[in-house]
């Protein structure tokens, strides 16, 4: 009798530790390490990771914010393979940091159907906001469309790629869908499907002068139930045509390739959310800034820099900026929203001015402007004034405004950059 009481205890206790196991009851953040990150980052749709450091007071802080967001997260989402919010202790799991390139502590950062997305979490460190943050990037990626109206009102200022397809448990559909979760950052992402993608042909159907995606090809063809897959750019704003994907649709790695090649624009808007990021990256900025009604300009200077500046692309950062939004810099350039559009260099440690916007339709000289900021030259203008040509001829100054012996304003773009108060950052002395 006592071995048979023994032997209950004994299946019990195995049978408790199993389900302890499979079934934790710690709170809070999944501790992640190099035995248990892959298969984790395998078996879930969403992973927010927490890069953290015992000994940084950010880390600290963070943390209880962190953990109890996940139990929020958790409840939310009780269903496996949904949503995982982890943590990483650097110190002890170094190879994982490594893997993931952390050079800052906290770092915050995303992982959709096993690829790290581009861009780190910069916002709000609040339950809530990491609650709704999650909420955001877990909605479908794909909007559908349901008919040739839906096409012909697609936002014209957005990047577009629109998926054309038979039915939705077609495996082409499921990679689609994995690459527009990967890169609905970047693009805008709509489908549809059956009859009303059959309903679009023959091309009688459609308007030529809508701003529809369709090749000629295309629409000179019934739909077979063959799926097709078009980009559309930023037609107000960008020259450029619609492209089809002629690769693999069943290949994620090829058509996430192909949409990322056409969804990450060569120049780029800075925002107040994406500044931090764009800071980052270390390289100076050349801006446009432009009335928030003003397409045409940014069509010029993106058309310029594309034909022109293509060479520049790892050496400085192409960007336009919503004057209005903006106007803190225009401030300390001593401009206004009067005088948009205009182009500056931010450099991080001084601002300049382009002399004259229209200028950029002279060849080259957009070109020599930076070429201008990497010599130093328009540095040593602001502080000695114009410089002589070998005719003893006076070159225009850069900053018309400036005389000499001043000093250029200061960048203002810097103060974006990732904060002190935020951030143990690694440096050689850490």
């Amino acid at each position: 009798m006592t071995m048979l009481k023994g032997a209950k205890l004994t299946i019990f206790s195995y049978f408790m530790v199993v389900y302890l196991f499979y079934n934790p009851t710690d709170s809070g953040a999944v501790q992640l390490n190099s035995e248990n990150l892959d298969m984790t980052l395998a078996s879930n749709e969403l992973i927010f990771i927490n890069f953290y450091a015992e000994w940084c007071r950010f880390s600290n802080i963070l943390q209880p914010i962190f953990d109890e967001a996940a139990d929020k997260v958790r409840e939310a989402f009780p269903e496996a393979g949904r949503v995982v919010m982890g943590k990483v202790d650097c110190d002890k799991e170094s190879t994982v940091a490594s893997r993931f390139h952390i050079s800052k502590y906290p770092t915050l950062k995303v992982i959709r159907n096993g690829q790290p997305t581009k861009r780190e979490y910069r916002g709000a460190r609040t339950v809530e906001a990491f609650t709704e943050f999650i909420k955001k990037q877990l909605e479908d990626p794909i909007k559908e469309f349901h008919n040739l109206k839906d096409l012909e009102s697609l936002d014209t200022k957005k990047r577009i790629v629109v998926g054309y397809f038979d039915r939705r448990d077609m495996p082409e559909y499921n990679t689609f869908r994995r690459v527009a979760s990967h890169l609905k950052e970047d693009c805008v992402f709509h489908a549809g499907f059956g009859d009303v993608v059959a309903a679009m042909h023959p091309p009688s159907k459609i308007k030529r002068s809508s701003p529809t995606l369709f090749q000629k090809f295309i629409i000179d063809q019934p739909f077979s139930g063959h799926p097709i897959i078009v980009f559309r750019p930023d037609v107000a704003v960008t020259d450029g045509n619609d492209e089809v994907f002629k690769g693999d649709l069943n290949s994620f790695d090829e058509l996430n390739i192909w949409v990322q090649e056409n969804c990450v624009p060569l120049v780029r808007e800075i925002t107040f959310e994406n500044a931090e990021e764009l800071t980052e990256e270390g390289l100076p900025f050349l801006i446009l800034f432009h009335a928030p009604d003003d397409f045409q300009s940014i069509k010029d200077y993106k058309a310029i820099i594309e034909s022109q500046l293509l060479s520049e692309k790892q050496n400085v950062n192409f960007l336009t900026a919503d004057g209005k939004r903006f106007a803190h810099p225009l401030h300390h350039l001593g401009k206004s929203q009067s005088d948009l559009p205009l182009i500056a260099i931010d450099s991080f440690r001084h601002m300049y001015l382009f002399p004259n916007f229209k200028d950029i339709f002279v060849p080259g000289k957009l070109k020599q402007f930076l070429n201008d900021l990497y010599s130093g030259k328009l540095h040593r203008e602001f502080h000695y004034g114009p410089e002589k040509t070998d005719d003893n001829t006076i070159e225009i100054v850069t900053n018309q405004d400036v005389k000499k012996g001043t000093t250029p304003p200061e960048s203002t773009f810097k103060h974006l950059a990732p904060s002190d108060k935020r951030y143990t950052l690694l440096k050689d002395e850490l």
